[in-house]
């Protein structure tokens, strides 16, 4: 079962998505005005439920971020081994992660562009897997930190390459940008340790593969990013940790290939979907 947030003739609604459509959700559900808050109250087993006996209510649809009311968003920087030798400063594997946040505002949904403002034209894709927190705790051991999610996505976690040099500490803005990068399609609710243990994740630039890697190659697995990050904040239901691109991202090439209007970047991984988005300028 997929879960989306999604517009159809002006009114937005939460639903489950199927070959034929979408199955409205939100009105069966008036406790949950959002489909955040149906993760946070535990709801996708009930949402799946009554979904299986309902009939396709929007067949045009636009998808939003899957989660705009999230209120928490961390994102682990430079975690697959050949995306830290990109950085080519002799730096050893890293004993802990790199932390940044990034707010609901910087993304918009599957299908939607990505916005290049005119303030740079260093827009730069990355693919990576998201996990939603389903059950919050603090100090949560990496042997239990599957029991904590929810729900899988996918992210293209957009950056503003020169931007993320303004400080000497900071990265905060170059990766915060209106709509700048995409979470979706939908959530695919967590059942299984191999959905993420054996997941391949690649990202396409028009049609060429430029990031092609597995998750069991991360130097800070899921269950660490789960464990390393609850010891210092408690995790909620409805956080969202993206967990890492592989190499391949556009500001690494030789030359660096940065994204431009008309470019469609797709990121992919078996067992959750593709998520799909073009590129335009912002209008000023």
């Amino acid at each position: 079962m997929k879960f989306a947030t999604y517009t159809s003739e002006g009114q937005t609604h939460f639903g489950a998505i199927t070959d034929g459509g979408a199955i409205a959700l939100d009105t069966a559900f008036p406790q949950w005005p959002s489909l955040f808050d149906a993760v946070c109250a535990g709801g996708l087993a009930q949402l799946a439920e009554h979904a299986q006996d309902q009939p396709v209510t929007h067949t045009d649809i636009r998808y939003e971020m899957v989660l705009p009311q999230a209120r928490r968003i961390l994102c682990v920087g430079v975690n697959f081994p050949d995306r830290n030798a990109e950085y080519k400063d002799g730096s050893d594997q890293p004993k802990y992660m790199s932390l940044f946040p990034r707010f609901a505002s910087g993304f918009t949904g599957h299908d939607r562009p990505m916005i290049r403002p005119p303030e740079s034209p260093q827009l730069d894709y990355e693919g990576e897997v998201a996990i939603v927190i389903g059950k919050g705790g603090r100090r949560i051991s990496q042997d239990d930190a599957y029991d904590h999610i929810a729900a899988l996505t996918l992210c293209n976690e957009g950056t503003i390459r020169d931007w993320v040099r303004h400080a000497k500490f900071n990265v905060t803005q170059g990766k915060n940008w209106d709509n700048s990068g995409a979470i979706g399609p939908w959530l695919v609710p967590f059942t299984d340790a191999a959905q993420l243990d054996e997941a391949r994740i690649v990202t396409r630039v028009n049609g060429e593969v430029r990031q092609d890697d597995v998750l069991s190659r991360m130097m800070h697995p899921i269950r660490r990013e789960i464990e390393y990050i609850s010891t210092f904040m408690t995790l909620a239901p409805g956080d969202i940790i993206v967990t890492g691109t592989p190499t391949g991202s556009g500001a690494r090439l030789d030359p660096p290939q940065y994204l431009a209007p008309g470019d469609v970047v797709e990121v992919e991984v078996a067992g959750i979907g593709t998520l799909r988005n073009t590129v335009e300028d912002e209008v000023v």
